[in-house]
């Protein structure tokens, strides 16, 4: 990071990341041996906005910064935001506040921060930038993965990124620092599988693959913690987006996206070569199976949530892989 500046608020979407990211400013901020004598942290559950200004406006004594702390600003209240954006507004020189976030920030706050400071980003990107952003991590990492090794990583971890700088702090604890760790030095520390994006799920289920989809359906209900009927959710939308573009006539991806009111032109684009495979009667299929399977999971039968949506994800992947031959045997 360039020159300490007044502010700076972290925030992100995973606790582990935000944290990781706050220490990070804080290094940059503060070499080791000055930490006794700049470094605050009035980090608590209940944040004190007063206590916290008052350090800030408190001059550095033996040292040329003062570097003020504070976590989870993001449960204050509007009046204690209110003061806090009065201070950003006219920060002590000789202070830099450093706050983090999990979750939602009030704007106003973003922007006054940004007027006088930085506003970094936790969160990890999605699609490539995931990739790019974990590549860009492993390099800085206190250990050197061999590619079979950081794409086990990686695919292990899945959306659960906030565990990787324990694994790396672990693997150089147990080989050393610097120390080169292929597949076999990895496998004994990577523990629990992490969660996973909800188009893993739907991708293995769209492409008739039954072993992958319940694969990652275990990862979304377990490490991913998702309650079933989130789960049932995310596959309700994503059969109503092949319901919506069924007869509308879309000729093209960006219409699809336009129609279906997406960003991005490639989920739609999913949504509507998958459509097209499935066919009007393969829609209606993939509802009943949905409307089965939420009667099911609200107390229909005695079967539990688990195995309820491990037949349903089973029964729809059967249907995509259906889709697929049929169209095959229908071309021939």
């Amino acid at each position: 990071m360039s020159e300490a500046v007044a502010v700076y608020l972290v925030r992100g979407d995973d606790p582990s990341l935000v944290s990781q990211s706050l220490s990070e400013v804080i290094d940059s901020l503060l070499p080791e041996e000055e930490r006794a004598l700049a470094l605050e942290d009035l980090s608590s559950d209940e944040p004190d906005v007063g206590a916290v200004i008052d350090a800030c406006l408190t001059p550095p004594f033996l040292a040329s910064r003062r570097v003020v702390v504070v976590r989870e600003i993001g449960r204050l209240r509007a009046e204690e935001v209110n003061r806090l954006v009065a201070y950003i507004g006219q920060p002590a020189d000789t202070t830099s506040l450093v706050m983090g976030a999990t979750g939602a920030v009030p704007a106003r706050m973003v922007e006054a921060v940004r007027k006088v400071g930085h506003v970094v980003d936790a969160s990890v990107p999605s699609g490539r930038g995931r990739s790019q952003w974990l590549t860009n991590r492993l390099r800085r990492a206190p250990v050197h993965l061999d590619a079979r090794a950081a794409n086990a990583l990686g695919e292990h971890l899945g959306e659960d990124l906030g565990r990787l700088e324990g694994i790396l702090d672990v693997l150089a604890a147990a080989y050393g620092q610097g120390a080169r760790v292929g597949l076999e030095e990895l496998e004994d520390f990577l523990g629990t599988a992490g969660g996973v994006a909800p188009w893993e799920l739907t991708d293995a289920i769209d492409a008739g693959n039954v072993a992958a989809a319940l694969s990652a359906l275990a990862r979304l209900t377990g490490a991913g913690q998702r309650h079933p009927l989130v789960v049932l959710a995310t596959l309700h939308r994503h059969y109503a987006a092949m319901l919506r573009l069924d007869g509308a006539g879309v000729t093209s991806d960006a219409e699809a996206a336009r129609l279906l009111g997406m960003k991005s032109n490639f989920p739609a684009g999913k949504a509507r070569a998958q459509g097209a495979r499935l066919g009007r009667a393969g829609i209606g299929r993939a509802f009943e199976l949905l409307g089965a399977a939420d009667l099911d999971l609200r107390g229909a039968t005695g079967v539990g949530e688990q195995t309820v949506l491990e037949v349903l994800v089973a029964r729809l992947a059967r249907l995509g892989g259906g889709a697929g031959r049929r169209r095959v045997r229908t071309r021939r």
